[in-house]
């Protein structure tokens, strides 16, 4: 009879000789989740028609039957009392994406000014839903247009200082900024990055726009710029590494669990954090799957793993680990799948890379909001969507929105004065329009009464 002991290293020999489940064959239902999506829909708010069809009505107000009534004249794709509740409606500005490519156009020409015929030859490019002039009509204190005949288009006032306050922010994070890119290419395989990728990428990670010239020389121990990036960052220029820093090779993850050691005095392993959302359930087979793999060692995103099997549970460890920490790195704590995917040869990410956000739903989240699917990091968002811990750099995008929000309620303002004074127009012609009818009503009348009498004294004439 076998001791307890060996009977279990025999159970343990067995299990090893089994064939292993793969994961592609496991099945992971999507389900969505209100207050995430919520958080996407936060940077897509509700359309201007929706917006005008409330601040235009008298005292700004409109009972909530009538808007219903009009949301196929608004183009509005849902039923409006749905869009109330998962978007913010007193915001009234356009993607956070949209407007910054359209000031950056003229912050980017010599002298910081463009033609405007040239700013809407570009309308395409920058994929401004609506014409040039409409849109700064719509936001005038983002930029302004000099007098015909050549007009000009220039920033406002508002924009010039929030550039002065962008730079004394990139200027004060700088550490931030280079700690981010040199993990960035820490986790590459080469060590190395294309500059067009980066550049594509830039605002999720928060660099600024002239991240070449304003941010890696000053780092010179920690980036080299191979090649000509050209103009507009889209040449065949490297970003490379240069030195390796320990220091920075620590995951988010790694600093966590150091962060605990420093306040319990006992260093957790470090682990992903799971929290299903409320109401989420995974079956046995995967339940039991996850359980195994979560007591699996955990793989750095910065470290050698070329001898690993692809398709073994650790791949999938090393996998997640570099989707958490690249994810972990961006301003919001979300990106969109598709600028993950231009780093799959960088970082060794198969072309199926996206299911693993959907295998793992207590890690990661994907929203289909906006025609486009984001990952995010669900351990970053609170229950109502919010974020956690903010990033610094993330400010920048709250002011500029909070510029945009300013100019539209302006353009807003004038736009119903100007409907009133339309309304009291229409209304004092219209009461005018009635005096006139009633004078000569009442003149046909006494000319009826004149008419009357003369018909008397005639008759009484021909008597």
């Amino acid at each position: 009879m076998l001791l307890p002991a060996a009977a279990a290293a025999g159970v343990r020999r067995l299990l090893s000789l089994c064939p292993v489940r793969r994961i592609s064959s496991l099945k992971v239902p999507w389900r969505r989740d209100a207050a995430l999506d919520a958080a996407i829909l936060r940077d897509r708010p509700p359309p201007p028609r929706l917006v005008r069809e409330v601040l235009l009505s008298p005292g700004r107000r409109l009972l909530l039957r009538y808007l219903c009534k009009r949301r196929q004249r608004i183009r509005l794709p849902v039923l409006v009392p749905t869009f109330l509740r998962r978007s913010d409606p007193s915001s009234s500005s356009p993607s956070a994406s949209t407007a910054p490519r359209l000031v950056r156009e003229v912050l980017l020409s010599p002298g910081r000014r463009l033609l405007l015929r040239y700013l809407c030859k570009r309308r395409q490019r920058i994929r401004l839903p609506v014409l040039v002039p409409t849109f700064l009509r719509r936001y005038p204190t983002l930029l302004s247009v000099s007098p015909p005949p050549s007009p000009f288009a220039y920033p406002s006032p508002p924009p010039r200082s929030f550039l002065e306050s962008a730079e004394r922010l990139h200027e004060l994070h700088s550490p931030l900024l280079a700690s981010k890119l040199a993990k960035l290419l820490m986790i590459s395989y080469t060590r190395a990055l294309p500059v067009a990728k980066v550049a594509a990428a830039k605002r999720d990670f928060g660099f600024p726009d002239d991240f070449l010239t304003s941010l890696v020389p000053r780092y010179p121990h920690l980036f080299r710029l191979v090649g000509d990036p050209g103009p507009d960052a889209s040449g065949d220029a490297f970003l490379e590494l240069v030195s390796w820093d320990d220091r920075l090779a620590k995951s988010a993850i790694e600093l966590r669990a150091d962060k605990e050691a420093d306040v319990v005095g006992i260093r957790p392993r470090p682990n992903f954090a799971v929290r299903l959302p409320r109401g989420f359930y995974l079956k046995k087979p995967m339940r039991e799957w996850v359980r195994d793999w979560l007591e699996l060692p955990y793989v750095s995103p910065y470290a050698d793993t070329s001898g690993l099997h692809q398709a073994s549970p650790e791949a999938e460890k090393r996998l997640i680990g570099v989707l958490h920490e690249v994810l972990s790195l961006s301003v919001e704590r979300r990106m969109a799948v598709p600028i993950i995917g231009k780093f799959c040869d960088e970082f060794r990410l198969s072309n199926a890379f996206s299911n693993a956000f959907t295998r793992h739903p207590g890690i990661f989240y994907i929203s289909l909001k906006g025609g486009i699917k984001t990952a995010i990091l669900r351990e970053a968002y609170d229950e109502n969507g919010e974020l956690v811990d903010k990033d610094p750099m993330i400010e920048l995008k709250e002011r500029f929105v909070a510029i945009m929000d300013e100019g539209h309620r302006e353009y807003l303002e004038e736009l119903r004065k100007k409907r009133e004074e339309l309304e009291k127009q229409r209304l004092h012609e219209a009461h005018r329009g009635a005096k006139v009818q009633t004078g000569i009503k009442d003149q046909m009348e006494e000319e009826d009464i004149d008419w009357s009498d003369e018909d008397d004294d005639s008759e009484g004439e021909a008597l």
